[in-house]
């Protein structure tokens, strides 16, 4: 494989990894909004769709394993590429983490719901804004874009401690409210926990392009 074959390789993987990461980040809205409406038919999609992410995560490690084999990579670019491997593994969990609210959408049916969700998705928005500069950060070497997510996992870390107090408020006054009242609460931990894989993103970019590790979970 020539320089500029080795070029366009990694250009293609970091095409294929932007567009896992947007299927992915279509997963977290989807999922969501499925809750919200409370939309059966588009929470067993997410559900479905999960099949296609794995496969594509596969693909591109796949790929990944190749061009390290073949090529040998040094310094930058097996930072680079590593990173793209690490990348692909925490988007498969975060789709896992939209398949979980799904699943929690589809278990909680269409019983009224105990509250309006008004946190939910904007822990959601949260963590889709997350995922999107995780990736620029990614693709511009952009430090300071990464460095920054630290700053909102913190926000989402909040809204998901102001949620599970208002839930369990809720399950408190009532016992009838404590089975949706935990289904919500795991909902709110899902979200939390896209939040962490998203860190961990900014995490990689920061090493791929530094060397150093930093923890921006702290």
């Amino acid at each position: 494989m020539t320089r500029m074959n080795y070029q366009n390789a990694l250009n293609h993987l970091e095409k294929e990894i932007l567009k896992m990461g947007s299927l992915v980040e279509e997963q977290i809205n989807l999922s969501v909004a499925s809750l919200i409406r409370q939309d059966m038919e588009l929470a067993q999609k997410v559900v479905d769709k999960d099949d296609i992410i794995d496969a594509i995560e596969l693909q591109i490690e796949e790929k990944i394993l190749k061009l390290i084999a073949t090529q040998q990579p040094m310094a930058k670019d097996l930072r680079r590429i590593s990173a793209g491997f690490k990348i692909i593994t925490d988007l498969e969990r975060i789709g896992d983490n939209a398949v979980d609210i799904a699943k929690t959408c589809l278990r909680i049916g269409n019983e009224p719901l105990i509250k309006p969700l008004i946190d939910i998705p904007r822990m959601a928005e949260l963590t889709q804004l997350m995922l999107k500069e995780a990736l620029d950060a990614y693709i511009n070497e952009d430090i300071n874009l990464a460095e920054s997510l630290a700053a909102k996992d913190d926000i989402v870390d909040g809204l998901h401690a102001q949620i599970i107090r208002e839930l369990l408020t809720y399950m408190l006054e009532d016992p009838k409210n404590i089975k949706q009242g935990t289904q919500l609460m795991f909902v709110s931990r899902y979200l939390e926990r896209i939040a962490d894989h998203t860190t961990n993103l900014g995490e990689n970019v920061i090493y791929m392009v530094t060397a150093e590790r930093k923890d921006l979970n702290e």
